[in-house]
């Protein structure tokens, strides 16, 4: 068994792909905030493949940590001289082991916010990059502005402050950079929101404003903030996956990254001061990322949120065990090709049926265990981006809303905190208690869910959607949520028009 480390990558060559490359001469010219199993699989893993080409050297990355939890990254990646491993399990069962070398240093803003923000300021940093989850860009989710009640955000603003957030530490790096006469480096969001590189273009120009006007202007019209869509499925690394690395490659891995075999990242390409060569490394560099993003986001990540619910009250655990239950993939394929598809913009040399199809394939890998608490976390960032959307466009047009509508019911019905046996639901969410206490009045009052305009809008008055919500919540207090999927399929749900 070998510890993790540079001076062990010799000896584990023979069971585990390692770097190839001088991890010596790699120069940082990417700063991440936001260093997770995520970034680790995707962005991080992109890197590491160019410079095992020879290409990209100048583009490793300093991984930067904002909040106090960060300290465990920050420990194991001091620990480890910031490499880990990445397994990926195939849908056959065997696994691929990878050592990756791309992050080169490990920041935590708490400790040393200076360290930080001058690492952002130093020349050879050309593009900060995020992965921050839907609930870091700090926006109100109906009005789409810029929350600056945010006390964390409030105190970034205070004279003289010592930046914590990502807001105030990128802003005060831009800052600098434009003192000391340096073009400012591309903002660049690998998170699933639509357009964002938009979002975070106007929640930190926003929080620029904020500070100075000037200064907030100077940021629109210099700073680049590339849109993208990112595509892999990451689960939690538990102490099972540090166990299998263990005894299947000799690692002792703290925080080993496991994540199934798919992968796609589809970037703009707007980089001012230049960036790795992705395409060489599988990405797609494209015009325009609008088309792609819709796609993903409506129908896996919306898919996500179609399946987590349901099947987590019916009594499953992970997901693919969900989707390997024909009644369930069914419904999704319903929910896909009947709600989401009508409203996707055209995708030239796509296939939409063997994408569709993919991914009940990537979501019934028994060996990725994805599991339904990671999906059903955080809703209240997830449905009003991925699905909402979908419900919106269908009212708009006449189409089908009957199992999107039902999705929003089966949040409703698992945000109650206890599933059909009882037992406990641990609800995960930033707007836990809010949730509940409105859930809790489901019996009382069918409409107390959705009339949370800060998430849902005007949904609630809207006739169509309510009829199509309370029929499902009620269906699913009545019977359950197997019975209330089996009626989507097989009942009215699944007659066109209805």
């Amino acid at each position: 068994m070998s510890k993790l480390k540079t001076e062990s990558l010799a000896g584990l060559a023979g069971s585990v792909a390692v770097p190839s490359y001088d991890r010596s001469a790699v120069r940082t010219g990417i700063v991440h905030f936001g260093v997770g199993g995520f970034h680790r699989a995707h962005q991080a893993m992109y890197l590491d493949r160019l410079m095992n080409e020879g290409k990209a050297l100048d583009w490793g990355i300093c991984g930067v940590g904002v909040l106090p939890g960060d300290a465990a990254m920050k420990s194991v990646m001091d620990a480890q001289d910031c490499l880990y491993t990445l397994v990926l399990k195939n849908p056959d069962g065997t696994r691929e082991g990878r050592v990756i070398g791309s992050i080169t240093e490990y920041l935590l803003a708490p400790e040393a916010p200076e360290a930080v923000i001058e690492k952002m300021a130093a020349e050879d940093t050309r593009i900060v990059s995020l992965t921050i989850t839907e609930g870091g860009y700090n926006f109100h989710h109906v009005t789409g502005e810029f929350d600056a009640a945010n006390p964390a955000v409030a105190a970034d603003l205070e004279p003289g402050a010592v930046p914590a957030t990502v807001f105030g530490l990128v802003t005060e790096a831009l800052l600098r950079r434009r003192e000391r006469g340096l073009a400012p480096f591309t903002v660049m969001s690998c998170d699933n929101i639509q357009g964002n590189g938009d979002v975070a273009r106007r929640m930190f120009t926003a929080f620029a404003d904020l500070r100075d006007p000037e200064l907030g202007e100077w940021m629109r019209a210099n700073v680049a903030f590339p849109n993208s869509m990112v595509d892999r499925i990451t689960p939690v690394t538990t102490d099972a996956d540090r166990d299998m690395v263990a005894a299947d490659f000799g690692i002792e891995d703290a925080w080993p990254v496991v994540s199934e075999d798919f992968e796609q990242w589809v970037l703009e390409d707007d980089f001012p001061l230049g960036r790795p060569p992705f395409e060489d490394a599988g990405v797609q560099v494209v015009d325009d990322v609008e088309p792609y993003e819709l796609m993903k986001l409506r129908l896996l990540n919306a898919s996500h949120q179609g399946q987590c619910y349901f099947g987590y009250l019916a009594g499953y655990r992970y997901a693919h065990e969900v989707c390997q239950d024909p009644l369930f993939a069914r419904f999704l394929m319903d929910y896909m090709d009947r709600e989401a598809t009508p409203t996707l913009k055209p995708l030239p040399g796509v296939d939409l049926d063997a994408y569709k199809q993919k991914l009940i394939e990537r979501f019934s890998n028994e060996h990725v265990r994805d599991t339904l608490a990671r999906l059903c976390a955080e809703s209240s960032d997830r449905i009003p981006k991925w699905l909402l959307p979908v419900i919106r466009e269908n009212l708009d047009s006449g189409g089908d809303i009957h199992r999107s509508a039902a999705i929003v019911a089966s949040w409703a019905r698992y945000a109650e905190g206890t599933d059909e046996q009882g037992a406990a639901i641990d609800v995960v969410d930033r707007l836990r208690e809010r949730l509940m206490a409105a859930a809790a009045r489901n019996g009382e009052d069918p409409l107390a869910f959705i009339s949370q305009p800060e998430l849902f809008g005007d949904l609630a008055s809207n006739e169509r959607f309510v009829q199509a919500y309370t029929q499902a919540l009620e269906f699913l207090h009545d019977a359950g949520a197997r019975a209330t999927v089996e009626q989507l399929v097989h009942g009215h749900g699944n007659r066109e028009g209805s």
